[in-house]
């Protein structure tokens, strides 16, 4: 902790090493790798994953980059709550969709705009999924209590969405996952992006409970 300019209490920006970057990919990836198994059941494909980015960013930058897709998205929003505070973000293109209905639902000639309930239904099922398999991983592999809200679909922007991890949060730094899924069906290829964040006492709280462990992956997986 230290004083700005103005003597009020701020928080370093955490250091994270390569070795603590790569556990905490490896988690996310354990994580993943279920997510994807049960993807697969409802997707009746092949699921295939990239490994996911990790980056520090303000939170102005984080609101910059999600409203970027606001007008061509479908954001479905989880929140992480107990020991951790954060939230997922699963964007889902007019595409994306269009095509996870051909597969999913059976759907044909399915009409870009507004969600039908069924629609609707699956994104949020997905996203339960995806983020569930996350949240049981993190929380297993760290011993930490923590759960996922029910997914929901927000009427409003989303900064506003957000507001309870941004605006509570005065000392919020966003850790920032950017994860890509994919998965084919007759030779086509979905991605759906997702941004995991959490804010800065989470964080130190996963960088403690690595370096509790010696930064020795296989003392921590």
């Amino acid at each position: 902790m230290g004083k700005d300019k103005n003597n009020q209490t701020t928080m370093m920006e955490p250091y994270i090493s390569e070795l603590e970057r790569d556990i905490v990919k490896e988690i996310l990836n354990i994580g993943l790798a279920r997510a994807a198994d049960s993807f697969a059941v409802i997707a009746r494909d092949k699921v295939l994953l990239r490994v996911p980015d990790i980056e520090l960013i303000e939170v102005k930058d984080l609101l910059l980059l999600v409203a970027k897709y606001e007008d061509t998205h479908t954001i479905i929003q989880s929140d992480i709550r107990g020991e951790f505070n954060g939230s997922t973000l699963m964007l889902f293109s007019d595409d994306h969709i269009a095509r996870l209905s051909e597969v999913c639902l059976s759907m044909l000639d399915v009409q870009k705009g507004e969600l039908s309930v069924m629609q609707e239904s699956l994104l949020l099922e997905i996203s339960n999924i995806i983020t569930g398999a996350l949240v049981t991983q993190l929380a297993n592999i760290l011993k930490a209590d923590i759960y996922g809200s029910p997914p929901k679909l927000p009427k409003t922007h989303i900064a506003d969405s957000l507001k309870d991890i941004l605006v509570q949060h005065p000392l919020f730094q966003p850790l920032v996952f950017t994860v890509v899924t994919q998965f084919t069906h007759n030779f086509k290829r979905v991605e759906l992006p997702l941004l995991l964040f959490f804010d800065t006492s989470t964080l130190l709280k996963i960088l403690d409970i690595i370096r509790a462990f010696g930064n020795d992956k296989n003392g921590l997986l």
